[in-house]
């Protein structure tokens, strides 16, 4: 079987692939995947961040690895929780936003235990080959995509909030750009003595006590005990089903698993496959629509900067993994270059209120990895970010995929819809005679182009192809015949 991967960025294929090629297995792959996204898409996914893997071994083995964020304040008095935490106005086309961050944003960050994690779990090759690929990408320079570029744009407030923020993303006073090269040289130094110290981490010793003394200092919620105190959870996948094939996806606490499979029981009560391609949309917007008027709760949301990555490897070896480090509270741990997350600022992720729920709580979350089997055969790796939209676009593409036998980088590229609790906001490139369809049933939004909106799907055909979603910078690589 040929080794199939796709994901956000060219350099995090070809660390997954550098990985593959020494003998290292989708799981080593996965994590060295997500130690170069840290690099060469920071504006997405960072070891400050959480995040989710689901694995389907070639041996049969379902795992769903949790690194997703705790809440954090253990141990802290009651005077102690007065967080220093703010907004930051982000300017978008025709719109602004407000994102929080500042120390009191920051959760409890799973990215790196959970790579390290999933690596010595089901991993082959020792951590120093895993790490490598990002050693060098971030001492020797990534060049910024024109994506990354846009990213860095929109997130400057955030980005260079601090002087250690400055240094790496502004280092001549402006922000970097397209084609420059980004060098993060602690990084580099901090996976480099990782390698030879797999317990040199931010959750025991020397930078423990560092993260602690900045947060006593600076109003954060994140102590020594959060730190010590974490662990990723392995869960059973949430199982369900469409059109005979077996789905694995993300189970409780988070949301996103359980929403893609009720938009996929929808869909299924329809035959798809009679109808020509350009008129079904229809059917996919009903379902959206009636889920979203089912469901009168405000579920949690996951946060907006996120990534996926798709890897099959030639044993039938499976991983699906999506990571997110929210925008980044601005804080940058000292001699790493890794910034923390601000999960505990995204309103989204705290519908009661922010700083609502006790420390120690794992927060729930919209991502959801997911892996289609048939008659016990690898089918399909996908995943997406893209908050609220994730479930929706995922169930889009596998419904192309599925239902009209789509290669699944024709099927990632369609125009996709998403029904806002208000608004059918379409993307173009639909049919006229489906736009007028849509429209006459439901109050419509038709997009001037295609955007990060409607997610970043990277999915994977296990030795056949892959797909990677130009509305995020998508790429795939796969063995050569």
């Amino acid at each position: 079987m040929k080794a199939v991967v796709a994901a956000g960025h060219k350099l995090v294929c070809q660390a997954a692939f550098t990985i593959l090629n020494q003998g290292g297995n989708a799981y080593d792959a996965a994590a060295a995947a997500g130690f170069m996204s840290a690099i060469a898409e920071p504006a997405l996914s960072s070891l400050g961040g959480g995040g989710f893997l689901l694995a389907h071994s070639a041996a049969g083995e379902e795992i769903l690895f949790d690194f997703f964020s705790d809440t954090p304040g253990l141990g802290l008095k009651k005077t102690q929780l007065n967080p220093h935490f703010y907004p930051v106005t982000v300017g978008f086309s025709g719109s602004t936003q407000d994102f929080h961050v500042g120390m009191g944003s920051v959760a409890v960050p799973g990215c790196l235990a959970g790579y390290l994690h999933v690596h010595e779990r089901l991993g082959r090759l020792p951590l120093a080959n895993i790490v490598a690929p990002a050693i060098e990408a971030a001492r020797h320079g990534v060049q910024i995509t024109s994506q990354q570029a846009h990213f860095f744009e929109l997130l400057q407030p955030i980005l260079t909030m601090h002087e250690a923020g400055r240094r790496i993303y502004a280092p001549h006073g402006t922000m970097l750009t397209t084609d420059e090269l980004l060098i993060n040289t602690d990084y580099a130094n901090f996976l480099t003595k990782l390698s030879k110290e797999p317990n040199a981490t931010l959750y025991q010793g020397e930078l423990a006590t560092i993260i602690a003394r900045d947060m006593a200092t600076g109003k954060g919620l994140l102590s020594k005990k959060d730190l010590h105190k974490y662990t990723v959870i392995e869960r059973q996948p949430l199982r369900g089903k469409y059109r005979g094939l077996e789905l694995l996806t993300n189970p409780a606490p988070s949301f996103g698993g359980s929403l893609l499979c009720q938009a996929l029981n929808r869909l299924e009560k329809y035959a798809l496959h009679t109808f020509d391609f350009g008129s079904p949309p229809h059917l996919m917007a009903h379902a959206q629509v009636m889920i979203d008027v089912e469901d009168k709760r405000r579920q949690p949301q996951c946060s907006r900067g996120t990534t996926h990555i798709s890897i099959s490897d030639s044993d039938g070896n499976l991983a699906a993994m999506t990571t997110s480090n929210g925008e980044g509270s601005g804080y940058i741990v000292p001699g790493t270059g890794i910034m923390l997350n601000n999960m505990m600022g995204e309103d989204d992720l705290h519908p009661e209120g922010f700083h609502s729920s006790p420390p120690g709580i794992r927060v729930a979350s919209m991502m959801c990895p997911t892996i289609l089997l048939q008659d016990d055969q690898p089918a399909l790796v996908i995943g997406s970010g893209g908050s609220k939209r994730i479930r929706t676009a995922i169930a889009q593409v596998i419904s192309h995929v599925i239902d009209f036998k789509m290669d699944i980088q024709q099927a990632v590229e369609l125009p996709r819809l998403h029904w806002d609790g208000k608004i059918l906001q379409l993307e173009p490139g639909f049919t006229e005679k489906t736009v007028a369809q849509i429209t006459e049933k439901w109050p419509s939004n038709v997009w001037i182009s295609k955007g990060v909106y409607f997610g970043g799907v990277h999915g994977v055909l296990p030795g056949i192809s892959g797909g990677g979603d130009p509305r995020r910078g998508g790429t795939t690589m796969m063995d050569e015949d």
